[in-house]
């Protein structure tokens, strides 16, 4: 018989959309950043998603295997930047610098974002949306630009919220054995080629 394995994704939506929610609502500057920051960034943004990612390797699906450890590893090492300094572990980064860190993962998420072609809607405005965040925080790193910085992290919370949403509904759906919340499941494809020619 076929061991039913528990869906991990719920769990690394929910690490990463509160996370991203938290963060980006410091960088539209509506509080400091603190050791509340810094614990999601290291247990539910981070660790969660690669307990996550990891499920999702036991349950042979490449995609989530590599966007949960990806992203998990992305807020550990976000938050290691942050605080090596403080130790005097290392050097606090210089602005330009964070923008070419930012912008890869910005390349990243933008191949990922191609990945997401046959996946349900809201999965596939998280990654555009997620793409157009990491460019746009490498452009305010890049140029200083405030109003960039602002509009980024308005278009995060946005970002953070349909991935909370997209948990949820995973969730609630699950739950209640039909669609409850919708995500935009697309249509699945018969892609089986008739090959043979009427004479």
């Amino acid at each position: 018989m076929q061991q039913q394995l528990a869906n991990p994704a719920p769990l690394g939506l929910m690490g990463f959309g509160m996370t991203t929610v938290l963060l980006n609502i410091h960088n539209a500057g509506f509080f400091p950043i603190s050791a509340m920051i810094l614990a999601m960034g290291l247990c539910y943004g981070g660790l969660a998603q690669i307990i996550a990612g990891i499920m999702e390797y036991r349950r042979n699906n490449t995609f989530g295997m590599t966007a949960f450890l990806s992203y998990g590893l992305f807020w550990w090492s976000l938050v290691l930047l942050l605080i090596l300094p403080k130790f005097e572990v290392a050097e606090a980064t210089p602005a330009a610098y964070m923008g070419c860190y930012l912008f890869m993962w910005g390349v990243f998420t933008l191949f990922m974002t191609f990945a997401t072609v046959h996946f349900n809607r809201v999965k596939q405005a998280i990654f555009a949306g997620l793409t157009l965040l990491f460019f746009l925080l490498a452009a305010r790193d890049f140029t200083g630009s405030e109003l960039i910085g602002v509009i980024a992290a308005y278009e995060g919370i946005v970002v953070g919220s349909l991935a909370i949403y997209l948990a949820m509904a995973t969730v609630i759906n699950e739950q209640f054995g039909r669609t409850v919340l919708p995500i935009g499941e697309k249509a699945v494809l018969n892609t089986t080629v008739n090959l043979k020619v009427a004479a």
